[in-house]
Protein backbone atom coordinates (compact mmCIF):
# COMPACT_ATOMS: atom_id res chain seq x y z
CA UNK A 1 0.00 0.00 0.00
CA UNK A 2 1.46 3.35 -1.09
CA UNK A 3 2.49 5.59 2.12
CA UNK A 4 2.98 2.54 4.24
CA UNK A 5 5.34 0.14 5.29
CA UNK A 6 5.18 -3.65 7.18
CA UNK A 7 6.23 -3.65 10.38
CA UNK A 8 9.50 -5.29 11.49
CA UNK A 9 9.22 -9.10 12.68
CA UNK A 10 9.64 -8.94 16.60
CA UNK A 11 12.93 -9.62 18.12
CA UNK A 12 13.49 -12.81 19.85
CA UNK A 13 16.25 -13.90 22.03
CA UNK A 14 18.68 -12.85 24.59
CA UNK A 15 17.28 -8.70 24.03
CA UNK A 16 13.17 -9.82 24.45
CA UNK A 17 13.44 -7.42 27.27
CA UNK A 18 13.91 -4.58 24.59
CA UNK A 19 11.89 -2.48 21.70
CA UNK A 20 10.52 -4.32 18.50
CA UNK A 21 11.62 -1.32 16.27
CA UNK A 22 8.31 -0.76 13.48
CA UNK A 23 7.44 2.17 10.85
CA UNK A 24 4.31 2.98 10.30
CA UNK A 25 2.95 5.40 8.71
CA UNK A 26 6.40 6.76 8.35
CA UNK A 27 6.79 7.28 12.15
CA UNK A 28 9.32 5.22 14.17
CA UNK A 29 8.05 3.19 17.11
CA UNK A 30 9.79 0.94 19.64
CA UNK A 31 6.92 -1.81 20.75
CA UNK A 32 8.42 -2.81 24.40
CA UNK A 33 8.32 -6.73 24.78
CA UNK A 34 8.84 -6.62 28.74
CA UNK A 35 8.93 -3.60 31.09
CA UNK A 36 12.68 -3.59 32.61
CA UNK A 37 14.08 -0.83 34.72
CA UNK A 38 14.05 1.97 32.43
CA UNK A 39 10.68 1.13 31.64
CA UNK A 40 9.31 1.49 35.16
CA UNK A 41 11.05 5.36 35.65
CA UNK A 42 10.05 6.29 31.81
CA UNK A 43 6.15 4.70 32.96
CA UNK A 44 6.27 6.37 36.42
CA UNK A 45 7.58 10.09 34.22
CA UNK A 46 4.64 9.41 32.12
CA UNK A 47 2.49 8.89 35.23
CA UNK A 48 2.93 12.88 36.59
CA UNK A 49 2.90 14.29 33.27
CA UNK A 50 -0.41 12.89 32.38
CA UNK A 51 -1.82 13.31 35.89
CA UNK A 52 -0.66 16.69 36.29
CA UNK A 53 -3.04 17.47 32.41
CA UNK A 54 -5.36 15.67 33.76
CA UNK A 55 -5.84 17.04 37.87
CA UNK A 56 -8.46 19.75 37.29
CA UNK A 57 -10.82 17.56 35.30
CA UNK A 58 -10.12 14.74 37.49
CA UNK A 59 -10.62 16.98 40.52
CA UNK A 60 -14.39 18.50 38.98
CA UNK A 61 -15.28 14.32 38.36
CA UNK A 62 -15.11 13.97 42.24
CA UNK A 63 -18.07 13.60 43.71
CA UNK A 64 -17.46 10.16 46.09
CA UNK A 65 -17.29 9.51 48.85
CA UNK A 66 -17.58 12.99 49.41
CA UNK A 67 -17.52 16.04 46.73
CA UNK A 68 -14.42 17.59 48.16
CA UNK A 69 -12.99 18.49 44.53
CA UNK A 70 -9.26 16.37 45.66
CA UNK A 71 -9.33 13.54 43.75
CA UNK A 72 -7.45 14.50 40.93
CA UNK A 73 -5.30 16.61 43.01
CA UNK A 74 -4.26 13.63 45.50
CA UNK A 75 -3.81 11.27 42.87
CA UNK A 76 -1.03 13.59 41.26
CA UNK A 77 0.75 14.37 45.11
CA UNK A 78 1.01 10.05 45.24
CA UNK A 79 2.49 9.78 42.09
CA UNK A 80 4.60 12.40 42.09
CA UNK A 81 5.80 11.35 45.56
CA UNK A 82 6.74 7.63 43.74
CA UNK A 83 8.58 9.18 40.95
CA UNK A 84 10.37 11.29 43.00
CA UNK A 85 11.72 8.12 45.32
CA UNK A 86 12.49 6.43 41.80
CA UNK A 87 14.83 9.56 40.91
CA UNK A 88 16.69 9.14 44.07
CA UNK A 89 17.57 5.56 43.95
CA UNK A 90 20.41 5.97 42.04
CA UNK A 91 21.60 3.51 39.23
CA UNK A 92 23.47 1.22 41.60
CA UNK A 93 21.35 0.53 43.84
CA UNK A 94 19.99 -3.19 43.84
CA UNK A 95 16.43 -2.65 45.26
CA UNK A 96 14.22 -3.30 42.64
CA UNK A 97 12.29 0.07 40.78
CA UNK A 98 8.91 -1.30 41.58
CA UNK A 99 9.49 -1.43 45.13
CA UNK A 100 10.92 1.91 45.36
CA UNK A 101 7.73 3.34 43.40
CA UNK A 102 5.72 1.55 45.50
CA UNK A 103 7.34 3.04 48.94
CA UNK A 104 7.51 6.29 48.03
CA UNK A 105 4.11 6.24 46.70
CA UNK A 106 2.35 4.94 49.90
CA UNK A 107 4.73 6.96 52.41
CA UNK A 108 3.16 10.16 50.32
CA UNK A 109 -0.15 9.02 49.53
CA UNK A 110 -2.42 11.60 49.96
CA UNK A 111 -6.18 11.28 50.42
CA UNK A 112 -8.54 8.48 50.16
CA UNK A 113 -7.99 8.11 46.05
CA UNK A 114 -4.45 8.12 46.63
CA UNK A 115 -4.19 5.57 49.13
CA UNK A 116 -5.67 3.22 47.11
CA UNK A 117 -3.27 4.18 43.89
CA UNK A 118 -0.07 3.65 46.33
CA UNK A 119 -1.70 0.12 47.42
CA UNK A 120 -2.16 -0.55 43.80
CA UNK A 121 1.48 0.11 42.99
CA UNK A 122 2.33 -1.93 46.20
CA UNK A 123 0.90 -4.80 44.73
CA UNK A 124 2.52 -4.47 41.02
CA UNK A 125 5.77 -4.25 43.56
CA UNK A 126 4.64 -7.75 45.05
CA UNK A 127 3.83 -9.23 42.19
CA UNK A 128 7.34 -7.65 40.27
CA UNK A 129 9.65 -7.05 42.14
CA UNK A 130 11.74 -10.49 41.58
CA UNK A 131 11.04 -9.89 37.71
CA UNK A 132 14.08 -8.08 35.95
CA UNK A 133 11.95 -7.63 32.79
CA UNK A 134 8.14 -7.93 33.06
CA UNK A 135 6.41 -9.32 30.23
CA UNK A 136 2.49 -9.40 29.32
CA UNK A 137 1.58 -12.53 31.38
CA UNK A 138 3.88 -11.33 33.82
CA UNK A 139 2.14 -7.79 34.39
CA UNK A 140 -1.30 -9.60 33.89
CA UNK A 141 -0.74 -11.60 36.97
CA UNK A 142 0.63 -8.79 39.42
CA UNK A 143 -2.34 -6.47 38.10
CA UNK A 144 -4.96 -9.27 39.32
CA UNK A 145 -2.93 -9.14 42.56
CA UNK A 146 -3.03 -5.32 42.96
CA UNK A 147 -6.76 -5.59 42.82
CA UNK A 148 -7.36 -7.63 45.04
CA UNK A 149 -4.89 -6.28 47.68
CA UNK A 150 -6.70 -2.97 46.68
CA UNK A 151 -10.14 -4.44 48.12
CA UNK A 152 -8.20 -5.81 51.03
CA UNK A 153 -7.09 -1.99 51.64
CA UNK A 154 -10.22 -0.65 51.67
CA UNK A 155 -12.28 -1.33 55.03
CA UNK A 156 -15.87 -1.47 53.36
CA UNK A 157 -15.19 -1.97 49.44
CA UNK A 158 -17.78 -0.37 47.39
CA UNK A 159 -18.81 -1.83 43.41
CA UNK A 160 -18.99 1.57 40.49
CA UNK A 161 -15.93 3.18 42.24
CA UNK A 162 -11.83 2.99 41.73
CA UNK A 163 -11.82 -0.62 42.85
CA UNK A 164 -14.08 -1.82 40.63
CA UNK A 165 -12.06 -0.24 37.67
CA UNK A 166 -9.39 -1.44 38.85
CA UNK A 167 -10.13 -5.17 39.15
CA UNK A 168 -11.76 -4.76 35.63
CA UNK A 169 -8.55 -3.77 34.35
CA UNK A 170 -6.91 -6.34 35.39
CA UNK A 171 -9.74 -9.03 34.32
CA UNK A 172 -9.70 -8.30 30.90
CA UNK A 173 -5.48 -8.45 30.93
CA UNK A 174 -6.04 -11.85 32.52
CA UNK A 175 -8.37 -12.77 29.48
CA UNK A 176 -5.64 -11.67 26.98
CA UNK A 177 -3.68 -13.91 28.15
CA UNK A 178 -6.11 -16.69 28.56
CA UNK A 179 -6.84 -16.06 25.24
CA UNK A 180 -3.24 -16.50 23.78
CA UNK A 181 -2.68 -12.88 23.23
CA UNK A 182 0.16 -12.49 25.82
CA UNK A 183 2.40 -9.93 24.28
CA UNK A 184 3.11 -7.01 26.48
CA UNK A 185 1.14 -4.50 24.29
CA UNK A 186 -1.91 -7.08 23.73
CA UNK A 187 -1.97 -7.18 27.85
CA UNK A 188 -1.37 -2.92 28.11
CA UNK A 189 -3.94 -2.35 25.65
CA UNK A 190 -6.26 -5.60 27.12
CA UNK A 191 -6.33 -3.92 30.95
CA UNK A 192 -7.13 -0.08 29.67
CA UNK A 193 -9.58 -0.94 27.30
CA UNK A 194 -11.13 -3.16 30.02
CA UNK A 195 -10.49 -0.49 32.93
CA UNK A 196 -12.22 2.23 30.69
CA UNK A 197 -15.73 0.15 29.77
CA UNK A 198 -15.70 -0.48 33.30
CA UNK A 199 -15.57 3.32 34.27
CA UNK A 200 -18.45 3.75 32.04
CA UNK A 201 -20.24 1.49 33.62
CA UNK A 202 -19.88 3.15 36.88
CA UNK A 203 -22.83 5.49 37.19
CA UNK A 204 -24.72 2.27 36.95
CA UNK A 205 -23.64 0.98 39.99
CA UNK A 206 -23.30 3.84 42.36
CA UNK A 207 -26.31 6.21 42.73
CA UNK A 208 -24.26 9.62 43.56
CA UNK A 209 -22.35 9.09 39.99
CA UNK A 210 -25.49 8.52 38.44
CA UNK A 211 -27.27 11.94 39.78
CA UNK A 212 -24.28 13.99 39.10
CA UNK A 213 -23.62 12.73 35.84
CA UNK A 214 -20.36 11.83 36.11
CA UNK A 215 -18.07 8.67 36.07
CA UNK A 216 -15.93 7.81 39.19
CA UNK A 217 -13.17 10.37 39.38
CA UNK A 218 -10.60 8.01 41.01
CA UNK A 219 -11.48 4.77 38.83
CA UNK A 220 -10.87 7.80 35.69
CA UNK A 221 -7.57 8.66 37.73
CA UNK A 222 -6.72 4.33 37.16
CA UNK A 223 -7.67 4.86 33.44
CA UNK A 224 -5.32 7.64 32.83
CA UNK A 225 -2.64 5.75 34.76
CA UNK A 226 -2.82 2.75 32.13
CA UNK A 227 -3.05 4.92 29.21
CA UNK A 228 0.61 5.91 30.51
CA UNK A 229 1.72 2.56 30.18
CA UNK A 230 0.25 1.23 27.07
CA UNK A 231 2.15 4.62 25.78
CA UNK A 232 5.13 3.88 27.54
CA UNK A 233 4.97 0.04 26.11
CA UNK A 234 3.63 1.02 22.42
CA UNK A 235 5.19 4.84 21.86
CA UNK A 236 1.59 6.17 20.91
CA UNK A 237 -0.82 7.64 23.04
CA UNK A 238 -4.04 5.74 23.13
CA UNK A 239 -7.02 7.83 20.94
CA UNK A 240 -9.55 8.62 23.67
CA UNK A 241 -13.07 10.04 23.80
CA UNK A 242 -12.97 12.63 26.50
CA UNK A 243 -14.34 12.03 30.21
CA UNK A 244 -17.91 13.46 30.72
CA UNK A 245 -17.74 17.12 32.31
CA UNK A 246 -18.21 17.37 36.23
CA UNK A 247 -20.92 18.82 37.55
CA UNK A 248 -21.13 22.58 37.35
CA UNK A 249 -20.24 24.64 39.85
CA UNK A 250 -20.09 28.25 41.28
CA UNK A 251 -16.34 28.90 41.31
CA UNK A 252 -13.25 26.87 40.10
CA UNK A 253 -14.57 23.57 42.45
CA UNK A 254 -16.35 23.30 46.18
CA UNK A 255 -15.07 26.01 48.32
CA UNK A 256 -14.50 25.15 51.84
CA UNK A 257 -17.08 27.55 54.23
CA UNK A 258 -16.15 30.58 55.53
CA UNK A 259 -13.58 31.09 58.09
CA UNK A 260 -15.16 30.08 61.85
CA UNK A 261 -17.79 27.69 60.04
CA UNK A 262 -17.39 24.33 60.60
CA UNK A 263 -17.91 21.85 57.45
CA UNK A 264 -21.36 20.18 57.59
CA UNK A 265 -21.15 16.76 56.74
CA UNK A 266 -19.62 13.83 58.09
CA UNK A 267 -16.40 16.16 59.71
CA UNK A 268 -12.93 15.88 58.66
CA UNK A 269 -9.93 13.52 56.76
CA UNK A 270 -7.24 12.25 59.19
CA UNK A 271 -4.95 10.84 57.10
CA UNK A 272 -0.98 10.20 58.61
CA UNK A 273 2.04 7.89 59.11
CA UNK A 274 2.10 5.12 61.08
CA UNK A 275 5.26 3.64 62.26
CA UNK A 276 6.40 1.80 65.49
CA UNK A 277 3.55 -0.66 65.06
CA UNK A 278 3.14 -4.45 65.38
CA UNK A 279 0.47 -6.12 62.87
CA UNK A 280 -1.17 -6.88 65.31
CA UNK A 281 -2.11 -3.32 66.70
CA UNK A 282 -2.40 -2.10 63.32
CA UNK A 283 -4.96 -4.71 63.21
CA UNK A 284 -6.74 -3.26 66.17
CA UNK A 285 -6.41 0.50 64.79
CA UNK A 286 -8.04 -0.88 61.64
CA UNK A 287 -11.07 -1.92 64.01
CA UNK A 288 -11.21 1.04 65.91
CA UNK A 289 -11.03 3.55 63.22
CA UNK A 290 -13.95 1.75 60.92
CA UNK A 291 -16.18 2.11 63.81
CA UNK A 292 -15.53 5.93 64.32
CA UNK A 293 -15.69 6.79 60.61
CA UNK A 294 -16.09 6.12 57.02
CA UNK A 295 -13.64 5.73 53.99
CA UNK A 296 -10.76 4.01 55.92
CA UNK A 297 -7.88 3.08 53.73
CA UNK A 298 -4.82 1.01 55.55
CA UNK A 299 -2.03 0.88 52.79
CA UNK A 300 1.47 -1.06 54.41
CA UNK A 301 4.84 -0.57 53.18
CA UNK A 302 8.48 -1.91 54.21
CA UNK A 303 11.20 1.09 54.85
CA UNK A 304 14.96 0.72 56.10
CA UNK A 305 13.66 1.71 59.01
CA UNK A 306 11.06 -0.85 59.50
CA UNK A 307 7.49 -1.18 58.31
CA UNK A 308 5.17 1.58 58.16
CA UNK A 309 1.10 1.92 57.50
CA UNK A 310 -0.41 5.10 55.78
CA UNK A 311 -3.90 5.09 57.16
CA UNK A 312 -6.61 7.78 56.01
CA UNK A 313 -10.13 8.00 57.45
CA UNK A 314 -13.48 9.78 57.60
CA UNK A 315 -14.29 10.74 61.16
CA UNK A 316 -16.06 13.32 63.25
CA UNK A 317 -14.12 12.94 66.16
CA UNK A 318 -10.61 13.21 65.20
CA UNK A 319 -8.89 13.43 68.64
CA UNK A 320 -10.33 10.16 68.92
CA UNK A 321 -9.05 9.04 65.78
CA UNK A 322 -5.21 10.64 66.55
CA UNK A 323 -5.48 8.66 70.27
CA UNK A 324 -5.98 5.23 68.58
CA UNK A 325 -3.17 5.66 66.28
CA UNK A 326 -1.09 6.41 69.22
CA UNK A 327 -2.20 3.56 71.01
CA UNK A 328 -1.31 1.52 67.80
CA UNK A 329 1.93 2.56 66.99
CA UNK A 330 3.78 6.38 66.20
CA UNK A 331 1.79 8.50 64.27
CA UNK A 332 3.66 11.41 62.25
CA UNK A 333 2.83 13.63 59.06
CA UNK A 334 -0.44 14.29 60.21
CA UNK A 335 -3.32 15.87 58.28
CA UNK A 336 -6.15 16.97 59.25
CA UNK A 337 -8.95 18.50 56.51
CA UNK A 338 -12.19 19.31 57.09
CA UNK A 339 -14.82 17.58 54.89
CA UNK A 340 -16.37 19.90 51.88
CA UNK A 341 -20.10 20.43 53.06
CA UNK A 342 -23.09 18.45 51.72
CA UNK A 343 -24.54 21.54 50.11
CA UNK A 344 -24.55 23.83 47.33
CA UNK A 345 -21.41 26.26 47.51
CA UNK A 346 -21.83 29.55 47.97
CA UNK A 347 -22.92 31.77 45.06
CA UNK A 348 -19.80 34.38 45.84
CA UNK A 349 -17.82 35.69 42.64
CA UNK A 350 -14.50 35.15 44.55
CA UNK A 351 -14.52 32.36 47.14
CA UNK A 352 -12.13 33.05 50.09
CA UNK A 353 -10.02 30.81 52.31
CA UNK A 354 -7.34 29.99 55.20
CA UNK A 355 -4.85 27.63 55.39
CA UNK A 356 -2.42 26.98 58.10
CA UNK A 357 0.51 25.17 59.29
CA UNK A 358 0.56 22.97 62.42
CA UNK A 359 3.43 21.43 64.28
CA UNK A 360 1.37 19.49 66.59
CA UNK A 361 -1.92 17.08 66.78
CA UNK A 362 -3.57 19.08 69.01
CA UNK A 363 -2.96 22.61 67.10
CA UNK A 364 -4.06 21.07 63.92
CA UNK A 365 -7.43 20.15 65.23
CA UNK A 366 -7.88 23.71 66.56
CA UNK A 367 -7.20 25.10 63.01
CA UNK A 368 -9.34 22.21 61.27
CA UNK A 369 -12.19 22.59 63.85
CA UNK A 370 -12.13 26.61 62.48
CA UNK A 371 -12.85 25.25 59.30
CA UNK A 372 -9.46 26.17 57.98
CA UNK A 373 -7.02 23.35 55.85
CA UNK A 374 -4.11 21.71 57.82
CA UNK A 375 -0.37 21.44 56.79
CA UNK A 376 0.71 19.37 59.52
CA UNK A 377 4.29 19.66 59.67
CA UNK A 378 7.43 17.86 61.46
CA UNK A 379 9.98 19.49 63.75
CA UNK A 380 13.21 19.85 61.65
CA UNK A 381 11.90 19.45 58.25
CA UNK A 382 14.32 21.17 55.94
CA UNK A 383 13.55 24.03 54.36
CA UNK A 384 14.52 22.97 50.82
CA UNK A 385 13.19 24.70 47.43
CA UNK A 386 10.83 21.61 46.41
CA UNK A 387 10.61 20.25 50.10
CA UNK A 388 7.96 18.00 50.70
CA UNK A 389 6.44 21.12 53.04
CA UNK A 390 6.39 23.65 50.35
CA UNK A 391 4.32 21.00 48.23
CA UNK A 392 2.33 20.39 50.88
CA UNK A 393 1.52 24.16 51.24
CA UNK A 394 1.11 24.71 47.42
CA UNK A 395 -1.62 21.58 47.36
CA UNK A 396 -3.47 22.33 50.36
CA UNK A 397 -4.22 26.11 48.77
CA UNK A 398 -4.85 24.97 45.21
CA UNK A 399 -7.15 22.17 47.16
CA UNK A 400 -9.09 24.66 48.73
CA UNK A 401 -10.89 25.80 45.02
CA UNK A 402 -10.49 29.21 46.59
CA UNK A 403 -9.12 32.36 44.56
CA UNK A 404 -8.08 34.32 47.68
CA UNK A 405 -6.06 32.09 49.80
CA UNK A 406 -4.33 33.39 53.29
CA UNK A 407 -1.81 31.11 54.60
CA UNK A 408 -0.49 30.83 58.06
CA UNK A 409 2.99 29.54 58.19
CA UNK A 410 2.54 29.37 62.09
CA UNK A 411 6.59 28.87 62.54
CA UNK A 412 8.99 31.81 61.87
CA UNK A 413 11.19 29.06 60.06
CA UNK A 414 8.18 28.11 57.47
CA UNK A 415 7.83 31.58 56.36
CA UNK A 416 9.78 30.90 53.25
CA UNK A 417 8.68 27.64 52.25
CA UNK A 418 5.08 29.24 52.64
CA UNK A 419 5.72 31.64 50.23
CA UNK A 420 7.65 29.60 47.41
CA UNK A 421 4.27 27.74 47.38
CA UNK A 422 1.91 30.82 47.37
CA UNK A 423 4.35 32.23 44.74
CA UNK A 424 3.73 29.09 42.68
CA UNK A 425 -0.30 29.55 43.57
CA UNK A 426 -0.13 32.60 41.90
CA UNK A 427 1.19 31.11 38.75
CA UNK A 428 -2.11 29.20 38.61
CA UNK A 429 -4.01 32.21 38.68
CA UNK A 430 -5.02 32.12 42.94
CA UNK A 431 -5.36 35.43 44.85
CA UNK A 432 -2.90 33.92 47.92
CA UNK A 433 -0.69 35.51 50.44
CA UNK A 434 1.37 35.30 53.51
CA UNK A 435 0.07 36.70 57.06
CA UNK A 436 3.47 36.34 58.94
CA UNK A 437 2.64 33.98 61.99
CA UNK A 438 5.80 33.12 64.20
CA UNK A 439 3.57 30.64 66.49
CA UNK A 440 0.27 29.45 66.39
CA UNK A 441 -1.09 31.25 68.53
CA UNK A 442 -0.66 34.43 66.22
CA UNK A 443 -2.26 32.32 63.55
CA UNK A 444 -5.01 32.08 65.84
CA UNK A 445 -5.26 35.29 66.09
CA UNK A 446 -5.63 36.37 62.73
CA UNK A 447 -7.89 33.53 61.99
CA UNK A 448 -10.03 35.51 65.10
CA UNK A 449 -10.52 38.39 63.07
CA UNK A 450 -10.83 37.32 59.39
CA UNK A 451 -13.72 38.44 58.25
CA UNK A 452 -14.19 37.39 54.19
CA UNK A 453 -17.11 39.87 54.01
CA UNK A 454 -14.31 42.45 53.73
CA UNK A 455 -12.04 43.30 50.83
CA UNK A 456 -9.31 40.85 50.55
CA UNK A 457 -6.51 43.30 50.70
CA UNK A 458 -8.41 44.90 53.98
CA UNK A 459 -8.82 41.06 55.53
CA UNK A 460 -4.75 40.32 54.91
CA UNK A 461 -4.09 43.65 56.78
CA UNK A 462 -6.57 43.19 59.63
CA UNK A 463 -5.16 39.51 60.18
CA UNK A 464 -1.56 40.73 60.20
CA UNK A 465 -2.51 43.53 62.61
CA UNK A 466 -3.99 40.82 64.97
CA UNK A 467 -0.74 38.75 64.40
CA UNK A 468 1.55 41.34 65.40
CA UNK A 469 0.07 42.80 67.92
CA UNK A 470 -0.19 38.99 69.90
CA UNK A 471 2.88 38.45 72.09
CA UNK A 472 3.78 34.92 72.21
CA UNK A 473 6.57 32.87 74.60
CA UNK A 474 7.29 29.16 74.81
CA UNK A 475 8.61 26.61 77.41
CA UNK A 476 10.78 23.89 76.26
CA UNK A 477 13.37 22.00 76.83
CA UNK A 478 17.20 22.48 76.02
CA UNK A 479 18.59 19.14 73.84
CA UNK A 480 22.32 20.29 74.96
CA UNK A 481 24.69 22.84 75.79
CA UNK A 482 24.83 25.79 74.05
CA UNK A 483 25.16 29.46 75.21
CA UNK A 484 21.65 31.78 75.06
CA UNK A 485 20.77 35.19 76.12
CA UNK A 486 19.89 34.08 79.13
CA UNK A 487 22.99 32.65 79.74
CA UNK A 488 24.49 28.97 78.82
CA UNK A 489 22.16 25.92 79.32
CA UNK A 490 23.25 22.66 79.28
CA UNK A 491 20.83 19.58 78.19
CA UNK A 492 17.43 18.48 79.87
CA UNK A 493 17.34 22.84 81.52
CA UNK A 494 13.92 24.41 80.81
CA UNK A 495 14.42 27.16 78.58
CA UNK A 496 11.72 30.33 78.28
CA UNK A 497 11.93 32.34 75.22
CA UNK A 498 9.67 35.34 74.18
CA UNK A 499 8.91 36.34 70.50
CA UNK A 500 12.01 33.75 69.82
CA UNK A 501 14.47 34.56 72.40
CA UNK A 502 15.35 32.95 75.29
CA UNK A 503 14.66 35.31 78.26
CA UNK A 504 14.32 32.63 81.47
CA UNK A 505 16.69 29.79 82.15
CA UNK A 506 15.67 27.17 84.78
CA UNK A 507 14.48 23.35 86.01
CA UNK A 508 10.99 23.53 86.36
CA UNK A 509 8.66 24.20 84.22
CA UNK A 510 5.73 25.75 86.32
CA UNK A 511 8.22 28.14 87.53
CA UNK A 512 9.52 29.31 84.40
CA UNK A 513 6.13 29.18 82.63
CA UNK A 514 5.10 31.74 85.69
CA UNK A 515 8.06 34.23 85.35
CA UNK A 516 6.72 34.03 81.25
CA UNK A 517 3.55 35.11 81.85
CA UNK A 518 4.47 37.96 84.52
CA UNK A 519 6.97 39.18 82.09
CA UNK A 520 4.28 39.14 79.35
CA UNK A 521 1.74 41.01 81.37
CA UNK A 522 3.83 43.21 82.94
CA UNK A 523 3.08 45.21 79.67
CA UNK A 524 -0.65 44.71 79.78
CA UNK A 525 -2.95 42.37 78.21
CA UNK A 526 -6.70 41.08 78.19
CA UNK A 527 -6.77 37.57 76.91
CA UNK A 528 -4.04 34.46 77.45
CA UNK A 529 -3.70 31.66 74.94
CA UNK A 530 -2.13 28.47 76.68
CA UNK A 531 -1.66 25.50 74.36
CA UNK A 532 -0.43 22.85 76.79
CA UNK A 533 1.53 19.55 75.52
CA UNK A 534 1.51 16.34 76.55
CA UNK A 535 3.80 14.50 79.03
CA UNK A 536 6.07 12.77 75.98
CA UNK A 537 6.88 16.72 75.04
CA UNK A 538 8.40 17.45 78.35
CA UNK A 539 5.41 18.48 79.99
CA UNK A 540 5.25 17.50 83.54
CA UNK A 541 1.91 16.46 84.92
CA UNK A 542 -0.11 19.28 86.13
CA UNK A 543 1.95 22.19 84.47
CA UNK A 544 -1.38 23.56 82.71
CA UNK A 545 -3.24 23.30 86.15
CA UNK A 546 -0.59 24.92 87.89
CA UNK A 547 -0.09 28.10 85.51
CA UNK A 548 -3.80 28.44 85.16
CA UNK A 549 -3.56 28.80 88.70
CA UNK A 550 -1.22 31.54 88.37
CA UNK A 551 -2.50 33.46 86.75
CA UNK A 552 -5.85 33.35 88.44
CA UNK A 553 -4.24 34.84 91.62
CA UNK A 554 -1.68 36.92 89.88
CA UNK A 555 -3.48 38.16 87.16
CA UNK A 556 -7.33 37.86 88.09
CA UNK A 557 -8.74 40.18 85.49
CA UNK A 558 -7.05 38.29 82.40
CA UNK A 559 -9.22 35.74 80.78
CA UNK A 560 -7.43 32.81 80.35
CA UNK A 561 -8.28 30.03 77.76
CA UNK A 562 -6.75 26.67 77.33
CA UNK A 563 -5.93 24.27 74.62
CA UNK A 564 -4.30 20.62 74.49
CA UNK A 565 -1.12 20.53 72.36
CA UNK A 566 -1.02 17.08 71.52
CA UNK A 567 1.83 15.12 69.84
CA UNK A 568 4.37 16.71 68.56
CA UNK A 569 3.55 20.00 70.89
CA UNK A 570 6.18 21.72 72.97
CA UNK A 571 5.54 21.69 76.79
CA UNK A 572 3.98 25.44 76.79
CA UNK A 573 3.06 27.77 74.33
CA UNK A 574 1.48 30.96 75.73
CA UNK A 575 0.23 33.80 73.93
CA UNK A 576 -0.84 37.14 75.12
CA UNK A 577 -3.80 39.82 73.61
Amino acid sequence: MPGRLSPAPPRTGPDRAGPVRSVLAGTLRHVLQALDEAAVGRWSHAVVDALSRAREGLDELNVFPVPDGDTGTNLLLTAEAGHAALTERGSASAESPWTVLARGAVLGARGNSGAILAQLLRGLADGLAAVPAADGAALAAALSGAARSAYTAVADPEEGTFLTVARAGAEAAGAAVDAGRCALADVVRAAAEGARAALQATPGQLAVLREAGVVDAGGAGWCVVLDALVATVTGEQPARSPLPAGPVRPGRRHALPAVHQPAAGPGSEVQFLLADASPGAVVRLQARLAELGDCLVVVGVDTPCGPEWNVHVHVSDVGAALEAGIEAGRPHRISVTPLAPQCPPAPAAATRAVVALAGSAGVAELFAAEGVPVVPVAAGEPDLPGAPVEQAVLAAVLGTGAEQVVVLPNDAGLTAPAARAVDRAREDGRDAVVVVTRSAVQGLAALAVADPGRRFADDVVAMAEAAAATRWAEVTLAGGEALTSAGRCRAGDVLGSADGDVVVLGSDPVAVGRELLDRLLSAGGELVTLVVGDDGAGAPPGLGDAVGAHLAAAHPTVEVVRYAGGAGAVPLLIGVE
